[in-house]
């Protein structure tokens, strides 16, 4: 199964914006997590469509199965 990370920020004009990581490690430590986010917002190093990057709005692991069929 793969797991992502999704982290989820407010952007300037009021939006939510996501950067998604693959693979994370777990256990998920929430407050790493709201530390590393703050830092990414601090840095300004990511620019949206929707402006830049303003502030906390959430984070979450999603798992995803996929299975593939072969159809002759």
């Amino acid at each position: 199964m793969a797991k992502t990370l999704e982290l989820h920020f407010l952007a300037e004009n009021g939006k939510s914006s996501r950067v998604t990581i693959d693979n994370p490690k777990e256990p998920i430590d929430q407050e790493v997590v709201k530390q590393a986010m703050e830092a990414v917002i601090a840095s300004g190093i990511f620019y949206t469509v929707n402006g830049t990057l303003v502030s906390v709005n959430g984070a979450r692991v999603v798992e995803r199965n996929v299975t593939d069929y072969e159809i002759l």
